[in-house]
């Protein structure tokens, strides 16, 4: 599509528009600038490269971006707000995660730019991309814990069940032991490749996997009802922790509308379970017929799906178990029922086979910040990645709930990428000619990133405030 010399010039300054600030109105106008670029202007990078992906395809691939172990701790979630807030909430935070992309595609229009870390370089310079890099690694490092964190807690049980033991009665039983035993001789392996040629097969499988423990968690609900005993909810009368598990459902009064010291773990678990923006900007590069409005759409609809599924998920698992529902449900159900035995088995098979992909981007950011001039070494590639699985093993095994882990990562990562980033790189890309820092556009950014800094602020402070005064209860494992 050719774009009429007229356009070059703007009513608001004196001569042409800068290249930057092309790009930006070409992505107002809801296309990207696919003809060839004019004499004297460097050609955007991104569009370089065409997209052979459907809308459907992208929706899928997005969504399976978005879906996460999150989606294990959302009843506890709303066990600690109630339905209606809680449903409120994830609400707010679906809407501002598409706002968020929003902007992530603007910027990604005016400078061309298909890597969440090129832009933090574009914004910010060098500084910039280690920030956005280190940010990335951080969550997914967090990502990579909580999965480790349901193997360690759920295959003890499976196992458990297999051989007609106690989960506790074994020295090949403990978690603590069997998450060093799979990531040895499953992850490691699978961390070393080269290449991850699985990665689709994984996504899909993990997808599948959570429709699964959708429809289990929906079932269960009407099998079970209110009238259940303790043999039904409990799995066990002890758990990792030695404490007494809260599986007699007493009270099954459901709250509309409830605040507790445990709402601060609450809003992170939502906002953790929304965080897929760095994959945006490569989902969009392999859309086909690319555009703004297409790619947003794209989000819409796949933020849109995971709310759905996520609110279904949150409310039937919480009119399940009310307020003794902890903060990983899959360990509320009963050890021997077939169904949830089935789900445990998916779970795990899912989590185990993802923690390799979630560490290949955490490598390939390493290497780039530390060795970015260096040709691929075997050694540096082993390194990095066993250092990674020690580092993730230490902190699963010592960190008592999955719960604190959903809680710091959406805290911080969380908060970082969904809100503060986009917002910096739209005030500091988008061309001040175009849009200057006084302009209602910029001006929602700003309140954007602000907002980001808010809601980080005040959860990491009240959840040290919890850890510090020892009122934070362990409502899991």
């Amino acid at each position: 599509m050719g774009v009429p010399s007229m356009e070059l010039q703007d009513p608001k300054i004196n001569g042409a528009l800068p290249a930057d600030a092309l790009g930006y109105r070409q992505e107002r106008e809801g296309f990207l600038p696919s003809h060839p670029p004019a004499p004297g202007r460097k050609p955007i990078e991104f569009m370089d490269f065409e997209g052979k992906t459907s809308f459907g395809m992208s929706v899928f691939n997005l969504s399976n971006a978005i879906m996460g172990s999150g989606i294990l701790g959302l009843a506890y979630a709303m066990a600690h707000t109630g339905i209606l807030f809680f449903l409120a909430l994830l609400l707010c935070i679906a809407l501002l995660s598409s706002y968020s992309i929003h902007l992530l595609l603007t910027c990604a229009g005016v400078v061309g730019i298909r890597a969440y870390e090129q832009l933090g370089q574009r914004a910010l310079g060098p500084v910039g991309k280690v920030v956005v890099a280190a940010v990335i690694c951080l969550h997914n490092v967090g990502a990579m814990s909580s999965y480790l964190f349901i193997i360690k807690s759920e295959l003890p049980l499976v196992i458990g069940t297999f051989l007609d033991m106690d989960p506790e009665g074994g020295w090949f039983l403990k978690g603590n032991l069997l998450i060093i035993i799979v990531s040895v001789l499953i992850i490691l392996p699978l961390a070393l490749m080269r290449h991850l040629g699985y990665l689709g097969y994984t996504s899909g499988l993990s997808l599948t996997c959570m429709l699964f423990f959708l429809i289990s968690v929906i079932y269960k609900k009407f099998q079970l009802g209110c009238a259940v005993s303790f043999n039904e909810t409990a799995v066990d009368s002890k758990n990792p922790s030695g404490l007494p598990i809260q599986g007699l459902n007493r009270s099954c009064e459901a709250q509309m509308f409830t605040v507790d010291s445990q709402m601060f773990y609450t809003v992170p678990i939502m906002a953790f379970a929304f965080v897929c923006h760095p994959e945006v900007l490569p989902i969009y590069t392999e859309l086909c017929r690319p555009s703004k409005h297409r790619m947003q759409a794209v989000a819409n609809v796949s933020i849109g799906a995971m709310f759905c599924m996520y609110g279904l998920t949150a409310t039937f698992g919480y009119l399940t178990f009310y307020n003794s529902v902890e903060a990983e449900m899959l360990h509320m159900y009963s050890q021997q029922d077939l169904l949830i035995l089935c789900v445990r088995l998916a779970v795990l098979l899912a989590v185990t086979l993802t923690v390799p992909v979630v560490l290949f981007p955490i490598r390939r950011a390493l290497q780039q910040l530390l060795f970015p001039s260096r040709d691929f070494s075997w050694p540096r590639h082993v390194a990095i990645a066993l250092i990674l699985l020690v580092l993730v093993n230490v902190l699963v095994i010592c960190v008592p709930t999955i719960r604190d882990i959903f809680g710091v990562i959406g805290s911080t990562s969380a908060p970082s990428l969904i809100f503060i980033l986009p917002s910096i790189f739209y005030l500091r890309i988008v061309p001040s000619e175009v849009e200057p820092l006084c302009s209602w556009p910029k001006i929602q950014a700003l309140c954007f990133g602000l907002l980001g800094v808010l809601f980080m602020a005040i959860s990491l402070g009240f959840m040290f405030a919890n850890w510090a005064t020892g009122q934070s209860q362990v409502s899991g494992h």
